[in-house]
Order: structure tokens, then C-alpha cells, then sequence
């Protein structure tokens, strides 16, 4: 018995690393501003994702027609990826005549579809109003199970950026057993947690790494002090060992 919940927790962790790719929403809003160029204040904006390493990902907004070769980073970075001025359910339009507000969204895909996993990427923007290269800014953000807002400072011809990541997690309690005896309440929930079940013996808490943040014989489990995250949390009862799977929001 020992064994196989051992080999299936093991199996559980495994998964959860190689896998976790949170669904959600990255909002972004950014008030542009002229490079300096012979043709403002008409301009051409690209923005799009890129991973850790600098790999496209896809393209979020294309306010460019004719003149878009003069977005040299964001050809670069579509053309390495093998879809040149790849604008996949990107929006898009050409020239702007004007200076404003500009928004897109992430959902989080590539732009074959493919959820990315959780890891740090970035959000790069291009801007000309020349025939050549302008104004360029990267801002890196997490994407994973916690909601993220940052505000980076101004930077030239990109100014007011906002970038909010919400997640589209409701629930999450995945079982190592097919036993409905034990439930973790509330789930996710901001710090307090509770055990509801028959014959509880112990109570531990790990983070996904494995590391073990508290055991104990009562059923209430306190993360107010830890950080947002997911943590797994094993049951004991008269019966069975039980785990579940928690979001501190």
C-alpha cells in the first residue's frame, strides 16, 4: 500500500513540474510617443512575446501595413521563428496617424495555439515613425498561478505601461486516490485553510519542491505567512493517505 502511494505521489509531483501551464490573461496597456522620426506623428508599433531565452512567441498587436520591414527586432524575432511578420489572432492595422493609448492581450499561447508552460517571459515592443529602426523596450513578467500587475517605468516612446496577469484558476483538487472522504476548504483561499473528513491523524503541508512547511494533528492549516503559490497537502486517517492540492491567492 506504502508503495504504490509512493509511486503514484511521486508520479503526481512529476507531472505537476513538467506541466504546469496556468490558463489565464495577460492585459497589456501602454500610451505611446513619437521616436523622433522625418514622418511623425504617423508611426508603426509591434508588440508581441518572446520566452526566457528570447524565442518568438507570438505577436499581440501590428499597427503597421507597408512600412512594418522598418520594425527590424520584431522581423528578426518572427523570421528565426520561421513565420515572418507572423500577426496570428493578433490586432492589427496599419499606419497610425496619431499618438494614444494602444491594448492587446495574451492568452497565454504561442502562435500555433500551444499553451506555453509557467516560466518568465517577455513583452517587447517596437516603435518607428523613420524609415528605420526606433524606439524598442522589454518588460519581463511571470506567468504562473499568481496573479502579477506591474507598472515599469517610462522609457522612450512607450510610457503608462501596465501589465496584469489574472489566471483563470477556480479550482484545483486533484486526488492520488479515488477517496472523496477528505476535502481541503476554501479552495483556493488567501491563507486558512480547513480539513473536513472523518478520522484525521495528521495534516502535513509541502511546496511543490517537496520541502515540508508544517505537520500537525489538527486540521487547520495556516499559510498566512508563506508566499502565494500551490501547495500540496497530505491527509492521514484511520484508513488511508489522502493528498490534495491547495492555491494560496
Amino acid at each position: 500500500m506504502w508503495r504504490r502511494l509512493t509511486v503514484l505521489f511521486l508520479a503526481f509531483m512529476y507531472a505537476s513540474l513538467i506541466s504546469a501551464q496556468t490558463n489565464g490573461t495577460l492585459a497589456i496597456s501602454v500610451t505611446t510617443s513619437s521616436a523622433g522620426g522625418n514622418y511623425a506623428p504617423r508611426n508603426i508599433l509591434a508588440i508581441w512575446i518572446e520566452d526566457n531565452s528570447g524565442k518568438f512567441v507570438k505577436t499581440l498587436l501590428a499597427y503597421a501595413n507597408s512600412r512594418k520591414s522598418h520594425l527590424n527586432t520584431w522581423e528578426t524575432s518572427t523570421t528565426t521563428a520561421g513565420s515572418v511578420y507572423n500577426t496570428t489572432d493578433a490586432v492589427t492595422s496599419a499606419t497610425q496617424g496619431t499618438h494614444g493609448t494602444r491594448t492587446c492581450q495574451w492568452n497565454g499561447t504561442d502562435y500555433k495555439g500551444k499553451l506555453m508552460a509557467d516560466a518568465d517571459y517577455k513583452v517587447r515592443m517596437e516603435l518607428t515613425d523613420k524609415n528605420a529602426t526606433g524606439n524598442i523596450a522589454l518588460f519581463t513578467f511571470t506567468k504562473g498561478p499568481n496573479a502579477q500587475k506591474l507598472t515599469p517605468a517610462n522609457v522612450p516612446s512607450f510610457s503608462a505601461v501596465s501589465l496584469n496577469w489574472t489566471t483563470s484558476i477556480t479550482s484545483v483538487d486533484p486526488k492520488i486516490t479515488e477517496s472523496n472522504t477528505c476535502v481541503v476548504y476554501p479552495n483556493p483561499g488567501t491563507g486558512q485553510f480547513t480539513v473536513l473528513g472523518d478520522n484525521i491523524k495528521s495534516v502535513k503541508v509541502t511546496d511543490l519542491s517537496g520541502k515540508e512547511i508544517s505537520k500537525s494533528q489538527t486540521p487547520v492549516i495556516d499559510l498566512m505567512a508563506h508566499p502565494k503559490g500551490i501547495y500540496l497537502v497530505t491527509i492521514k486517517t484511520d484508513q488511508e493517505t489522502i493528498i490534495r492540492k491547495i492555491i494560496k491567492e
